[in-house]
């Protein structure tokens, strides 16, 4: 007879388990970084919205704090002074959004229809975050325009447009305001149409206004005041978005909590 093993039993086999193995669980934020975090971001939305109506130079850090519901001393405890949450504000609101228009248009060699897709997000972002808009236009008007975010780059493809011979223009500084004063009267039209509740004032309507198709003639119109022809720029403007339009994440925005 075979030999059996001392106890006599056959031995077991090991069976694999059926069940899918998943991933460590992640840590979870601890309860004073959250608040800290959520805190920040309590003080950066209400210098947003009271930044976008007054400007910096308007707010003071107690009308930041009683608007954000924090104590007036744990104001110090994130930033320094009322100008180091400016630059927070601005990091937020525009330079992460005019990187993330950097990346969309980086594979799009024409100067032209790089600055028709950054203006048209633009005007789409101020359409759905009327907020944002405001303090675009209250940046846009102030002596900081051509320092950093939106007004820099914008300057940057105007004058690589020109120095491409794309554009037709020699005065960059100039080009720079035509194109920038359109786009925030543009948004500054939008924003009353959007307080009066979709409906423009009489001069505005009797010249057609349509909020549908305002990023695509704002855009054609920019490309007009650059030299392109009237064929051209119409062409351009309306050509579909990258992505078919769909806005990326990145570009969707972070301040739509205080739209």
């Amino acid at each position: 007879m075979p030999s059996s093993s001392a106890s006599g039993k056959r031995p077991s086999k090991k069976v694999k388990s059926t069940i899918p193995a998943t991933d460590p669980t992640p840590e979870r934020e601890p309860r004073g970084a959250r608040r800290k975090r959520e805190t920040r971001q309590r003080l950066l939305e209400a210098a947003l919205r009271l930044m976008a109506k007054k400007g910096m130079e308007g707010v003071a850090i107690n009308e930041i704090t009683e608007a954000a519901d924090v104590g007036f001393g744990s104001f110090y405890n994130h930033f320094e002074s009322k100008e180091a949450i400016y630059g927070a504000v601005m990091e937020w609101v525009f330079e992460d959004f005019a990187d993330a228009l950097d990346r969309l248009v980086s594979d799009i060699a024409d100067p032209a229809e790089v600055i028709s897709v950054s203006v048209r997000h633009t005007l789409l972002r101020a359409q759905r975050e009327p907020v944002w808009g405001q303090f675009l236009i209250r940046e846009g008007f102030s002596a900081r325009v051509l320092e950093r975010g939106l007004g820099q780059r914008l300057l940057r493809d105007i004058q690589k447009g020109i120095a491409s011979g794309r554009f037709k223009r020699e005065d960059a500084l100039m080009s720079f305001l035509s194109v920038g004063g359109i786009v925030l009267a543009s948004i500054s039209v939008w924003l009353q149409f959007h307080h009066t509740q979709g409906t423009p004032a009489a001069p505005i309507d009797q010249l057609g206004f349509n909020v549908d198709d305002l990023p695509q003639r704002v855009a054609k119109t920019l490309l007009l005041t650059l030299g392109l022809s009237s064929l051209q720029a119409e062409k351009i403007a309306y050509r579909p978005l990258p992505g078919d339009g769909a806005l990326p994440d990145a570009l969707s925005g972070s301040a739509a909590a205080v739209a």
